[in-house]
């Protein structure tokens, strides 16, 4: 990526532009098609059968019948939907930390959204599972006499609880909704089980299960197409939704499903119509980023290139306590940053810090999970070895600057010290001037990064 300046970046966090930004062959496809013909779905045309064909063929027979959308939130909003139709029910577990879109019937399943100030709160018709987090969620892998597997039981049984108290109070369950690898959560990977003993919970309940694939599809985890297909080929949900990457920055989404929920949702009578979705142009960039996955190999370059960066940055682990925890899978990679290795406390200040320097060296990073935390990789699927050595070496300089500079106040301080921050007290950094400056009567002279408590 390069900005107004030709500075050229290194974009560790745009999983939009999938396949490389402007990539020659998805633009050409886009371009030749529009100085062709553009319309509105009510015509036919053969690029949209093409690209169902096209993406259908990329997932189990079972999951066949295509609708075409304009954005991953439209994709999840028409889920529900679906599930509601088939099902006759209304509620909708979904998992703490999680984010599905920015519609109103999405913003009642993402705790992401309505747990924050102004967000109104969970409704009584949705319920939160806890997010499997086996790092730093209700059921950890500090006890090492408990298994992956059996973290995933766990994790799972809190479904069928859930389940099971709905129906007690007269509830009925449409649909369960989970992004097979949770992004805005902070990266999480599902313990192995996890998703077979939840589908098979929530189908006994007469529910449907959504994959929503928005974030983390297209190949983005190397071994598979899909990530849900990690926790085993035979896991297949009901509906999968579809977005971000599917048109390489070109707004174009999807749903896939079987014929009988698309059957059900026929039935209501209520026709289904989306003035741009499945257009021609959004379908001819649809199937030429599907295409240029194929063609470049660029599943296999995920796990190759993100292999090698995953171990990179584990062994940076052995250099900076600072790291927590590394965890991924193919390019979908979350760096876990810590205080204190034993009590996990979340080095939140840090990680902002760190983004904004990674950002003065040409490096795009974020953060996200409860306690934004986590910096997320999810790079677009070109990003080379060269490209991934880069970050890891920059990233060994930051994180060595942060700590020879003392920057910030952990919890153990805060107590050693005496001080009582609350949340809105928020610890700020600042450049002090070389010649010094006097802040909240703090000086330097050495030209130092300076820690600053309260406001």
């Amino acid at each position: 990526m390069y900005d107004e300046k030709d500075q050229q970046y290194i974009d560790c966090i745009n999983n939009v532009a999938h396949v490389g930004h402007c990539h020659p062959e998805v633009v050409k496809a886009g371009v030749e098609q529009m100085s062709i013909l553009n319309t509105n779905s009510r015509f036919l045309h053969d690029s949209l059968v093409t690209c169902a064909k096209k993406l259908t063929s990329l997932f189990p027979p079972e999951l066949s019948v295509c609708f075409f959308v304009n954005s991953g939130s439209e994709a999840n909003d028409l889920a529900l939907r679906l599930a509601r139709a088939h099902t006759k029910n209304q509620d909708v577990i979904t998992l703490d930390h999680a984010y599905h879109g920015h519609v109103t019937s999405l913003i009642e399943i993402s705790p992401y959204k309505f747990n924050m100030p102004g967000g109104g709160g969970k409704p009584e018709h949705i319920h939160v599972a806890p997010c499997p987090d086996v790092y730093r969620g209700k059921f950890r892998d500090t006890d090492s006499t408990t298994t992956p597997e059996q973290l995933g039981k766990l994790y799972a049984d809190e479904v069928k609880d859930l389940i099971k108290n709905a129906h007690a109070n007269g509830r009925g369950i449409a649909a369960y909704i989970a992004e097979s690898l949770q992004s805005c959560g902070g990266q999480i990977i599902l313990p192995p089980g996890y998703l077979r003993s939840v589908y098979r919970y929530v189908r006994e309940a007469g529910a449907i299960c959504i994959a929503d694939e928005v974030q983390v599809g297209f190949g983005r985890v190397g071994k598979a197409w899909w990530a849900f297909e990690l926790q085993g080929t035979d896991i297949i949900p009901d509906i999968v939704t579809l977005g971000k990457p599917m048109g390489n920055g070109h707004p174009v989404a999807a749903v896939v499903t079987t014929p009988q929920i698309a059957q059900s949702f026929a039935n209501t009578g209520i026709e289904y119509f989306n003035t741009y979705g499945g257009n021609p142009v959004s379908c001819v960039i649809a199937s030429a980023v599907i295409e240029t996955v194929e063609k470049e190999n660029l599943k296999e370059k995920a796990t190759r290139v993100g292999n090698h960066l995953m171990n990179s940055l584990k062994q940076l682990m052995n250099k900076h306590t600072m790291i927590g925890d590394v965890r991924g899978v193919g390019l979908f990679i979350g760096i876990d940053l810590v205080r204190n290795r034993e009590t996990r406390e979340p080095a939140t200040e840090e990680a902002q810090h760190i983004i904004s320097r990674m950002k003065e060296e040409f490096i795009l990073l974020s953060a996200d999970g409860p306690y934004r935390n986590v910096l997320k990789i999810k790079p677009p699927l070109v990003l080379s070895q060269v490209d991934a050595d880069r970050i890891t070496s920059v990233l060994d300089i930051v994180l060595t600057e942060v700590k020879n500079t003392d920057l910030f106040v952990t919890e153990e301080q805060k107590k050693e010290e005496n001080l009582d921050l609350s949340p809105s007290e928020a610890k700020k950094i600042i450049e002090c001037d070389p010649m010094g400056i006097i802040v909240n009567g703090t000086t330097s002279t050495d030209g130092k990064k300076v820690k600053l408590v309260g406001e």
